[in-house]
């Protein structure tokens, strides 16, 4: 069987979707066996191989500028993938939507439908591109993969899709993200100059994440003698939450970090009082898991797919009461001990790349029987 992964995606963004594709082009590579793996991406400025996969055919055009691609594909419905890549047995797209195709089967991943459950949420020209194409999508691929039961039960729910053939696959977290020393958490505190205790929130800072929300829990825990960090690049409608944090009366101790190495997120963990995730809706989520392979206490919301991926090993809230957030985040700095923290690691651990792979290797094949 040969395969052809769209991992364009993996070249133009780190996080998200750029990440997910590239350690499951990793790890499909090395569990390939007799299969031939094909990785098709757009480098119109020939600035070489993104990354290095064992067992794959690296396949770059460097002929169409990958944007104009998408424009053409977003606006005529052309050029055709197989057109541009060649042909496959399977086509596997990554980032939600099928372009068009002329032959060979399909599998599309579709992470989540946070656009229709929470479309104030959407940067409006993605909500406009993934409204119109997303059930096209449905009906045209052979198959959808997805992050998690929750995101399949709503893709089934909202888009009307077979059951059969979707697919909830859970993602892995990268070894990277295991307990630190306390040299490397010392550095990591010089590098921003963290010289307190923190509470920390991951991911990019837009409305979905519910940053606001954290904010006004900090600013009444009179009992934390410590900062609040916020790391993640800036997202859409972040005017209003830059605002915010202007505002607070707790600002000096309010520290946004962008642009986190993937060397310096693990110490960033690892440093942390706790992890605080208060999302509206994820479909995976992968903060709370990478915190607590690290060793860290979590707090989080109920938001999406979180009560799925995180089960009993931290806990959940409504995000309707900042007082009971503080409460609870006093209670995880009290109690945490040896057993908590083993337990978290423990659960973290279930979450592998390599079964990621594995698991996906299993529906191309169910696909093509």
């Amino acid at each position: 069987m040969r395969v052809c992964l769209d991992v364009q995606s993996a070249v133009s963004q780190r996080a998200g979707v750029g990440r997910y594709t590239r350690q499951l082009a990793e790890h499909l590579g090395a569990t390939a066996g007799s299969h031939e793996l094909e990785l098709f991406y757009f480098d119109f400025k020939r600035q070489g191989r993104p990354f290095s996969v064992p067992n794959a055919i690296f396949h770059a055009n460097h002929w169409i500028p990958g944007r104009l691609a998408q424009a053409a594909w977003k606006r005529f419905d052309m050029p055709a993938f197989d057109r541009l890549a060649g042909p496959s047995d399977l086509y596997h797209f990554p980032n939600f939507i099928l372009p068009p195709l002329r032959r060979g089967r399909t599998v599309v991943t579709i992470h989540d439908v946070s656009f229709m459950r929470y479309p104030q949420f959407a940067e409006e020209a993605n909500l406009r591109y993934l409204t119109a194409k997303i059930r096209d999508t449905v009906a045209r691929a052979d198959a959808v993969i997805t992050d998690s039961q929750f995101s399949a039960d709503e893709i089934v729910a909202l888009l009307h899709a077979p059951p059969e053939k979707v697919f909830p696959i859970h993602l892995g977290i990268d070894p990277s993200f295991t307990p630190q020393s306390v040299d490397r958490v010392a550095a990591m505190r010089q590098t921003f100059d963290l010289q307190r205790p923190y509470l920390l929130a991951v991911g990019t800072l837009e409305p979905r994440k519910n940053i606001p929300f954290l904010i006004g829990v900090f600013e009444q825990m009179n009992d934390f003698d410590g900062d609040l960090v916020l790391a993640g690049r800036l997202g859409w409608k972040h005017d209003s939450l830059v605002e915010r944090i202007a505002a607070s009366p707790q600002a000096s101790r309010i520290h946004h970090l962008d642009n986190i190495t993937d060397d310096l997120l693990p110490p960033l963990y690892g440093g942390a009082a706790c992890l605080l995730q208060a999302s509206f809706y994820e479909g995976f989520g992968f903060p709370p898991l990478e915190a607590m392979a690290c060793g860290t206490p979590v707090l989080s919301s109920r938001g999406g797919s979180l009560p799925e991926v995180i089960g009993t090993a931290a806990p959940l809230l409504d995000t309707d009461a900042p007082a009971v957030w503080c409460e609870a985040i006093g209670a995880l700095l009290r109690e945490d001990d040896d057993a908590h923290r083993v337990a978290r690691q423990q659960h973290a651990a279930q979450y592998r790349w390599d079964v990621t792979a594995a698991r996906t290797w299993k529906v191309y094949d169910e696909v093509m029987a």
